[in-house]
């Protein structure tokens, strides 16, 4: 499998170490320039990059007719529009939050638990997640959806990281250090506190989930996400 590498900082290496370890090629190693040359020898795309260049990216890719693999978060409130675009270009494309096998197994979890809790009015939910002091997203994406799993499930209409009212989700965002990423659910109510936590050790858990899911893309056209990667529906 040849790759395009769309953002190559920390986890675009980590990415390429993996990917090379599972005997696939990478063909373009882009960081910040609006350079694409060489995307057209790649069989799928691999984005890691920044909010502000995700957008460019997964464009050029579904233009060019090329699958993506998105983990770039802080960019979704143009998501919809991609998921069109990929539509009208009869492309592939996945975003994921989070790429972790473990922590798509933790989002159903949590959607699980929060169905089951959603009969308890006596807990309130609120959220924790801890990242390294360079992540630019607050809350992150993993957050996020973690939030909407529980917003899905129960009275709660919408997420806050700070002042929130009695139907929004509290998140307590904490950026400490060189953290990889570390969430954790609260269900608290005057006798006790049930807990559900998932910490990355390291980074590498993110980038084998991206490949595996860039291994799954070629050759399908559609949208899709990681639970049609881990048959999780």
């Amino acid at each position: 499998m040849k790759i395009a590498l769309l953002g190559y900082g920390k986890m675009g290496k980590v990415i390429e170490r993996i990917a090379l370890e599972r005997g696939h090629e990478i063909v373009v190693r882009k960081s910040s320039s609006d350079d694409y040359t060489g995307l057209e020898n790649a069989d799928v795309a691999i984005d890691f990059s920044v909010p502000d260049a995700a957008v460019a990216n997964i464009t050029e890719c579904l233009n060019s007719g090329i699958p993506i693999v998105s983990g770039t978060t802080g960019w979704l409130e143009d998501y919809h529009k991609m998921e069109n675009l990929c539509k009208e270009k009869n492309a592939a494309f996945i975003y994921g939050s989070n790429f972790s096998l473990g922590v798509n197994l933790f989002f159903e979890l949590n959607d699980y638990l929060a169905k089951m809790m959603s009969k308890f009015n006596q807990y309130n939910v609120s959220m924790e997640e801890i990242h390294h002091i360079q992540k630019l997203d607050k809350p992150s994406g993993t957050a996020i959806s973690l939030a909407n799993g529980i917003i899905n499930n129960t009275k709660y209409n919408d997420w806050s990281i700070e002042n929130p009212t009695a139907e929004e989700v509290f998140i307590d965002v904490k950026r400490i250090d060189s953290v990889p990423g570390t969430h954790s659910i609260f269900y608290t109510s005057e006798v006790d506190t049930i807990e559900i936590k998932h910490t990355a050790h390291n980074r590498d858990g993110f980038a084998l989930g991206s490949i595996i899911a860039a291994e799954w893309l070629i050759g399908k056209k559609g949208v899709f996400t990681m639970r049609d990667v881990l048959n999780l529906k």
